[in-house]
């Protein structure tokens, strides 16, 4: 369990550490406007995941991981 309460797991293939980043991004090309996804991050990928999704001119928003989520 993470130091705000939640247990999640960093979105990143093969990465078992807890989450402290929330990662919401659309692809423009298939998603509306209304429609987002949600990717959690630990310390340690939460650049690599921002930066793959910013490759690709995605919009995202990169926020702290607060526990009122509920994440997958």
């Amino acid at each position: 369990m993470s130091e705000e309460g939640i247990d999640a797991t960093c979105s990143r293939a093969g990465c078992r550490e807890s989450a402290r980043w929330r990662i919401d991004w659309r692809n423009p090309r298939i998603h509306t406007t209304d429609r987002r996804k949600t990717w959690v991050a630990c310390d340690e990928h939460v650049d690599y995941l921002r930066d793959f999704l910013a490759a690709r001119d995605f919009p995202l928003d990169v926020t702290p991981l607060t526990g009122t989520e509920v994440t997958r």
